[in-house]
């Protein structure tokens, strides 16, 4: 098959699509013939030697796809052969073929094409696991999401709609804003001329907001902090702001509040199986009842990953940026 393999460490020119030995299934493993798969800021990672797949996965960039099954393992009871899926992958989407456990994969849910049904596996994952699952958020509580226009944030909003939540985003241009404000943000934020800070207290009657989903780590911590309610919860899921932060601890102790931190890619198969089922019985029906959709700002072929690397590092993007075999 062919695959995108990182050649060495570095920019995205080290991306080469080359022949690579079809992946060999486990029994309890499905061999999927990929359709699409998404780019994600952990290839980019990944590219430049700072996100290392976990040990036996796929050295290949990719952790969700779509396609077809092809083969099944002999402990598999679920899929058969011609099944159209999607699966939230720890490496190996970048490719025309991929094995994944048998309980990472989902259906393509009603409506929606098979290509884009791979713009959900991650952010469904990443999203369920980290803020309704460890961090709780409920009906009637506000939520604040950086970075909104984003693969991550775009899916945020349109769940915790979904449950009742009162949405707030920051992104860095009107564009960016005007697509969230469509998407359900109740309130959207221009980082690049707003205090945060000030204005989710204004909006909240000086309270804060109950949970935030945080991919800029280091730089916005205290002003996160600063930005929550009594009983708040911080989830902080990206380092794009640095990973070293100093913290007034007071400010934990006076408002009772929580900060937490996930990966997905590093749990074990029998964890990611247990989040895809909680996603399958609490995401799924929301899609299916059309009541969210995929963000998709473009795609490419396989053969031009670099280029997708660049659009997704430069920005300038709404959504989710697919990549099909």
């Amino acid at each position: 098959m062919k695959a995108v393999v990182i050649t060495t460490l570095g920019g995205p020119e080290v991306l080469q699509l080359q022949e690579v030995e079809d992946p060999q299934i486990k029994d309890d493993e499905v061999l999927i013939k990929v359709h699409a798969t998404a780019v994600n800021r952990a290839d980019t990672l990944q590219r430049l030697g700072k996100h290392p797949p976990p040990k036996g996965a796929s050295p290949y960039p990719g952790l969700e796809c779509s396609g077809t099954i092809e083969a099944v393992g002999k402990l598999v009871s679920r899929w058969k052969v011609g099944d159209e899926v999607c699966a939230l992958l720890s490496g190996g989407g970048y490719a025309e073929k991929v094995a994944v456990p048998a309980g990472q994969v989902l259906p393509v849910p009603p409506g929606i094409s098979l290509k884009d049904a791979t713009a959900f596996p991650e952010v469904a994952c990443t999203v369920w696991s980290t803020v309704f699952m460890m961090s709780r958020l409920s009906a009637g509580e506000t939520f604040l999401i950086h970075g909104g226009s984003s693969g991550i944030g775009t899916f945020a909003i349109q769940m915790a709609k979904y449950q009742g939540v009162r949405v707030f985003i920051t992104a860095g241009s009107q564009e960016k804003l005007a697509a969230c404000k469509e998407l359900g943000a109740d309130v959207c934020i221009n980082y690049r001329t707003e205090d945060f800070v000030a204005r989710v207290k204004e909006e909240t009657n000086g309270k804060g907001v109950d949970v935030i989903l945080d991919c800029m780590g280091a730089s916005y911590l205290q002003r996160n902090l600063d930005s929550l309610n009594v009983g708040g919860r911080l989830f902080i899921i990206g380092f794009m702001g640095g990973a070293v932060a100093e913290l007034n601890l007071a400010s934990l102790l006076a408002k009772r509040l929580t900060l937490q931190a996930a990966g997905l890619r590093g749990r074990s198969s029998e964890n990611k199986a247990d989040i895809v089922n909680e996603v399958e019985k609490n995401v799924w029906p929301a899609i299916i009842e059309g009541k969210m959709k995929p963000v998709v700002y473009t795609s490419f072929p396989l053969s031009e990953a670099a280029e997708a690397h660049r659009l997704l590092e430069s920005s300038q993007h709404i959504g989710k940026i697919l990549l099909l075999a």
